[in-house]
């Protein structure tokens, strides 16, 4: 795999240092381990959808877990031999243990999880604060505007 070197882009950039981790620690992950494959979609400007494939896992054997800008799914398996009678002649459905991460945007939060059919549909919603959001400004004509002390006015 290629790396990429974005010195020259942290020496003349502020406030993308965030960006730009993710950016290297994203290129040094091996993209080998694709356990569970997964399907990210937008469904709306401000909303997305996580789909795990976790045929096999129950609801108390996941964990899903929200923190600032990460969500954390992780499946744990207890071990098959101890329920299995028999013994496998082939053994292709996996049924390991498992930790996905998704590095989340700010203001992206988790609006809903289920599991139905061995797909695990983890719904997500991006609220940006109103202090956050564009304003419109109003511009008049004529006359000057009138200058506010914010000093005094509490």
């Amino acid at each position: 795999m290629r790396q990429i070197d974005f010195t020259p882009f942290r020496r003349s950039t502020v406030g993308f240092d965030r960006l730009f981790d993710l950016l290297e620690t994203s290129a040094r992950q091996t993209s080998s381990e694709n356990y569970p494959p997964f399907n990210l979609e937008r469904l709306a400007e401000d909303r997305y959808r996580i789909t795990l494939a976790v045929a096999g896992f129950k609801a108390d054997e996941i964990d899903i877990t929200a923190q600032q800008n990460l969500l954390l799914v992780a499946g744990r398996k207890e071990s098959e031999n101890e329920n299995n009678q028999g013994s496998y002649l082939h053994l292709g459905i996996a049924n390991r243990s498992f930790e996905r991460r998704f590095e989340l945007a700010d203001f992206v939060r988790v609006d809903s999880a289920n599991l139905a059919d061995g797909l695990l549909v983890i719904e997500l919603v991006r609220e940006v604060p109103e202090a956050m959001k564009p304003k419109k400004i109003a511009v008049t004509t004529g006359e000057q505007p009138i200058a506010i002390d914010h000093r005094n006015a509490a």
